[in-house]
């Protein structure tokens, strides 16, 4: 009976997962006065500096001293305090606040995980510079790159790098989906990045992943080796701003959904323990924050924290959620202010190339393709979203028809997608200088996206119709556009709701020909802003309204 036990017992224990023992670390986070990033006898440490292993939190002593356990697969990560630098990785441009412990490597995926880093170091040292900093920053903000070959590489650093190229921001900080399944891009696309010379924070996405990883826990090695680790927290002046991984995948199927987990979870929990409640938290994620299905726990660790933001991309729209109890399930007794930052890429650089064949790529809720700049002082922020290779007034459409009859009791209506428009915002117009009349804001799809997207599919037809097709249907009409996409580029989605439209009838009192319809916005972000439209107005029999 007693072998039969010994036998069901070793059976039972080759069944259960193989983990490693936990380890502790000890180290030291420093000025390096010299900067040859080792400590040196008469350099001194930095105390009240958070570290952790992804989950627990510990804070350096008076000698800049720390102790903390780390398994395999397993981090150490210092949170960048306020008033110094970390420094950066000459080969890699990587800033270096973090280890990455992988005693026998990461297990063996296509792309290539992390190489093994053997046993731990005697001593895990941390080294910094001060940096002066004010409560009174800008911050950069894009969404999807999701480059997935070089040709988007190159948009990318043509695009949108050389909008932002010695910019005045403290950091800037991509959202997630950097490449588009593609690992191959991390390492192009981080040296296109670099070219813009900012200290960088990257968002892992659901494309960033390794889908060939043995479980969800090491999907991300090779965005790890290549970009950084998945989540963590940095500290700029008054504001702490946490980097979180939301993409839960069930592998080895391709299906996900957004969930922290509780490692991640603990690790918020622990880390804004040690905040203070005045600060400004700002969370950076990649799916956003209203689909997490652990977002009740989230959101109780953000309670105590009234100036609060989050920020996500991955619907390749542009949007802003103000959460509260009824409708979001935010409990606090104030409302959170969430931003769906509108994409780099736009529509998967679909669309039509522009004059430099750089696709025009408008998402699906008509926002063209951009970036934005947060504004924060203290614990209040500004938000102003701009589209990349346009002027930075450009911030609506005015979409009226193409000609209306002065005959007509209909005349249409004039359009205006705002782009970063929200709730909180007013918009007027008027006609020819005459009185101001408010405008109303309403769900619906953008009138310039949807003609787009109906010239692509007009163009397949005719070429349909000359192959002899007696119908195009959508699978067809994507397989013609892409083999004519040198010319008119990637397919286009089809166009989506957006509450970033307002609307009012075209007044009746036109004049014969054109027509001057002013628009403003006034807004929490900025402003006002102003756009025109320009009405031609016809009489007679044969005239007709044309939207």
């Amino acid at each position: 009976m007693m072998r039969v036990s010994y036998l069901l017992l070793s059976a039972l224990l080759l069944l259960l997962p193989l983990t490693m023992v936990a380890e502790t670390v000890v180290g030291t986070v420093y000025h390096d006065q010299n900067g040859n990033r080792v400590k040196d006898a008469h350099e001194s440490g930095i105390p009240g500096v958070a570290i952790s292993n992804g989950e627990s939190v510990v804070v350096t002593d008076s000698a800049g001293r720390y102790s903390i356990d780390v398994e395999d697969p397993g981090i150490v990560f210092m949170v960048k305090p306020r008033g110094w630098e970390t420094f950066v990785d000459p080969a890699s441009g990587l800033r270096q606040f973090y280890y990455l412990y992988r005693p026998n490597g990461s297990p063996e995926v296509k792309y290539g995980g992390i190489a093994p880093t053997g046993a731990l170091p005697e001593s895990l040292d941390f080294p910094l510079r001060p940096l002066k900093e004010s409560n009174a920053f800008e911050i950069l903000l894009l969404g999807d790159p999701q480059v997935r070959d070089l040709d988007e590489v190159r948009y990318y650093v043509r695009d949108m790098i050389p909008e932002v190229t010695g910019l005045d921001v403290a950091f800037g900080c991509i959202l997630g989906d950097n490449v588009y399944n593609t690992p191959l891009m991390f390492e192009p696309y981080r040296q296109a990045t670099q070219q813009a010379g900012l200290e960088w924070h990257y968002v892992p996405g659901n494309h960033d992943t390794g889908f060939d990883a043995p479980s969800n826990e090491y999907s991300y090695e090779t965005f790890q080796n290549a970009i950084g680790p998945e989540y963590y927290a940095a500290v700029y002046g008054h504001v702490h701003l946490l980097v979180l991984n939301n993409i839960h995948y069930e592998l080895p199927s391709s299906e996900y959904h957004a969930e922290l987990g509780e490692k991640q979870q603990a690790f918020v929990r622990n880390y804004l323990a040690l905040v203070p409640k005045d600060a400004l938290v700002i969370l950076t994620m990649h799916i956003p924050i209203m689909r997490l299905v652990d977002r009740d726990a989230l959101y109780e660790s953000l309670a105590p924290f009234p100036n609060c933001i989050s920020f996500s991309a991955h619907t390749h729209s542009h949007a802003h959620y103000f959460l509260n109890a009824e409708d979001d399930g935010w409990t606090n007794e104030y409302e959170h202010h969430h931003i769906v930052q509108g994409t780099v890429c736009g529509s998967w650089y679909g669309g039509f190339p522009n004059g430099v064949g750089i696709p025009e790529s408008l998402m699906g809720d008509g926002t063209p393709k951009g970036y934005a700049i947060l504004r924060v002082d203290g614990g209040s922020y500004d938000y102003r979203y701009y589209a990349s290779g346009h002027g930075k007034d450009y911030q609506m459409d005015v979409h009226v028809p193409r000609q209306v009859s002065l005959d007509s009791d209909n005349k249409g209506q004039v359009v205006v997608n705002f782009f970063n428009g929200t709730e909180k915002c007013k918009l007027e117009m008027r006609l020819n200088n005459g009185e101001w009349t408010p405008m109303e804001q309403y769900t619906g799809k953008p009138p310039f996206y949807v003609e787009l997207v109906d010239r692509q599919k007009e163009f397949a037809r005719l070429v349909g119709k000359e192959r002899g097709l007696t119908e195009v249907d959508d699978k067809k009409a994507r397989q013609i556009a892409d083999q004519f996409r040198f010319a008119i580029g990637r397919g286009m989605p089809a166009a989506k709701d957006t509450r970033h439209l307002w609307g009012a009838p075209v007044p009746a009192a036109l004049k014969e020909g054109f027509n001057t319809v002013d628009v403003r916005a006034t807004s929490p972000f900025g402003g006002p802003y102003e756009a025109k439209g320009y009405i031609y107005a016809v009489s007679g029999e044969e005239a007709a309204t044309e939207n």
